[in-house]
């Protein structure tokens, strides 16, 4: 059976920004705020929602971050090809 994961992400230019962004969630900011203010992905006007996905729906580097993650983590920034993610994970099942 496949795993499914639900996370939100937010999609910056630059290390130091996703930094300082995390710094802030860190601190008590609401991630989805924070995405709806600061993020270059769509999403980001959803909070960050990427909704339910399995493997080899994401890129990589995206994917082996978020399937390792715990309910409820906010990651270290992600490289990408896309630039770096903060990614927050909701909800597993399968």
């Amino acid at each position: 059976m496949s795993e499914f994961v639900k996370a939100s992400h937010i999609l910056v230019n630059t290390e130091e920004e996703a930094l300082k962004i995390k710094e802030e969630i860190d601190n008590g900011k609401d991630f989805a705020q924070a995405a709806m203010e600061t993020s270059l992905c769509p999403s980001g006007e959803n909070g960050g929602d990427l909704g339910y996905f399995s493997k080899g729906q994401m890129v990589k580097e995206f994917e082996d971050a978020v399937f390792s993650m715990d309910i409820g983590e906010v990651s270290n920034p992600i490289k990408t090809q896309f630039g770096y993610h903060l990614i927050y994970l909701t909800d597993k099942k399968g």
